[in-house]
């Protein structure tokens, strides 16, 4: 079990970033969107904020969306690293930035990118460094940047095919939480058998699925806290009583018997170690503020 003294934010990608129309919207998006989550955990408006948008195929536009967005939040101090290379992930400025960062947001894309682009350079150590020993220091990913938290990382697969042992495609990620592999786009995209397929490849660890709009806040490693309007779904395979993913050929249909699955939504709760679900208690009653913001409707 890792022990890690920064927040790690994963989001199922879409997240709201404020190009909303309504005033409700609005409120809602400054007052409780996942982006103001990840504002308020990197220490408020005045704290830098690192946008890595290495995945993505269009940086410089992703990058500009997310500048957009969190100066939407008020945020004043923001700084996009446009790392298309090991050498761009090497250079004294960007390794300068992501020692002072207090948050780190990596865009959606492919994965894979950041792994190849940030995996294994001196920027990659300072990264895991700081969110093992500093307490307040936040990174975020949306999609891909979410996937890439993994150490045991889906690079890609087919949702239609993948109950079929190989139809997931798997590799190494920047093991920030080894103990999970992260899926994103999850309802939107079918994604339940992909998820099913890497547990059954890695049954000692945890898949989590997230919807779009959907995240969680992560602290010291292990304490899991959904955020956002969808779904988390977490699959625990430490009970499996039948999985035959090791001695099927490829492009065989695969069996799996006691695979734990837990659908989990906003304030609800995960312990990583211990495997424990807290949610809220069905009749517990509302807080009196919201109680009273309903009586007033």
């Amino acid at each position: 079990m890792s022990f890690a003294k920064g927040t790690l934010i994963p989001v199922g990608g879409n997240e709201n970033k404020g190009d909303i129309d309504s005033e409700y919207d609005a409120m809602e998006f400054i007052s409780d969107g996942i982006l103001f989550q990840v504002v308020k955990e990197a220490g408020g408006v005045d704290a830098l904020i690192v946008i890595i948008p290495t995945a993505s195929g269009y940086p410089v536009e992703v990058g500009q969306a997310y500048l957009d967005a969190f100066s939407k939040l008020g945020c004043t101090n923001l700084k996009v690293l446009d790392i298309r290379s090991q050498e761009d992930a090497e250079s004294e400025e960007n390794l300068d930035y992501i020692k002072k960062a207090q948050g780190v947001m990596f865009s959606g894309g492919d994965q894979s990118k950041i792994a190849d682009k940030i995996g294994g350079t001196q920027f990659h150590s300072i990264l895991a460094e700081r969110y093992k020993n500093e307490e307040g220091f936040v990174i975020v990913g949306t999609s891909a940047g979410a996937m890439m938290m993994s150490q045991e990382m889906i690079a890609g697969g087919s949702s239609q095919e993948s109950f079929i042992k190989g139809a997931v495609l798997m590799r190494n990620g920047l093991g920030l939480l080894p103990e999970v592999i992260f899926d994103t786009h999850f309802i939107m995209r079918g994604r339940f058998g992909r998820v099913s397929e890497a547990v059954a490849q890695f049954p000692n660890l945890l898949g989590v699925g997230l919807a779009e709009d959907t995240g969680m806040i992560i602290r010291n490693g292990n304490e899991m806290k959904v955020i956002g309007s969808g779904m988390a779904i977490i699959f625990d395979g430490s009970e499996i009583s039948h999985n035959n993913h090791k001695v099927l050929e490829e492009g065989t249909p695969l069996t799996l018997a006691n695979l734990k699955v837990h659908i989990l939504s906003n304030s609800d709760r995960f312990d990583i170690e211990k495997r424990e679900v807290r949610a809220l208690p069905i009749g517990e009653p509302l807080d009196s503020s919201i109680q009273k913001i309903i009586g007033e409707l």
